[in-house]
């Protein structure tokens, strides 16, 4: 995360917390070290935001201290709220994250009766120590158009290793997709990503 974006995240995540926040904690937030957290609360102080607290002692933020507002009307609201639940259902973990600081963002400007009541945040299913292939993974080899290799189980239980030219992931409800050229079956095909039993991104890059 550049340096910037760190520190906008971490001048939120104080507007947010109701306790200080020690070092640590920030840290495992913002997921930098604890060294990084100290050195961007010394260059907050410097900028004059009020951030109160020292290493050793957690840090927290003023009351009455603002950024420029986000003004959603309450069909926005309702608009961002359901899209948020939506994304979270997907499993992709790195997206859970980004979704859960809008909700912060927004639900610091506007209160909880604004908000409807939707289902919580779903489990993550990219989580590559619990045997999953990680989403996060799969959107950065698109990005840098790199090919995979794919270790995949079709309907029937059939495992091939195939090698693909990732270039979309879509979102379903209850799965996520990845859209690809086949290298073995010399053609487009999509790929559930819980059937991907091993995904590798490879050096070799494509035009997409």
């Amino acid at each position: 995360m550049p340096r910037t974006s760190r520190l906008f995240e971490a001048i939120q995540t104080l507007r947010a917390a109701t306790a200080p926040l020690s070092a640590e904690r920030l840290a495992d937030l913002l997921e930098v070290s604890v060294r990084t957290i100290y050195r961007d609360m010394a260059t907050l102080q410097a900028m004059r935001v009020p951030v109160e607290g020292a290493p050793g002692l957690g840090y927290v933020m003023r009351r009455g201290y603002d950024l420029p507002p986000l003004n959603f009307d309450t069909q926005e609201i309702e608009a961002l709220r359901v899209g948020l639940a939506l994304l979270a259902r997907t499993g992709d973990t790195e997206l859970q994250r980004a979704a859960r600081r809008v909700t912060q963002k927004v639900e610091a400007l506007h209160g909880p009766s604004d908000w409807l009541v939707v289902a919580p945040w779903g489990a993550p299913r990219d989580d590559p120590a619990l045997g999953c292939v990680s989403i996060a993974a799969l959107r950065d080899a698109i990005r840098s158009e790199h090919k995979l290799e794919l270790v995949y189980t079709d309907a029937d239980r059939a495992e091939t290793c195939r090698i693909v030219r990732p270039l979309a992931v879509i979102y379903h409800i209850d799965c996520v997709m990845i859209a690809a050229w086949c290298e073995l079956r010399s053609g487009f095909r999509h790929f559930r990503s819980d059937r991907i039993e091993r995904g590798t991104v490879l050096e070799t890059r494509f035009v997409g």
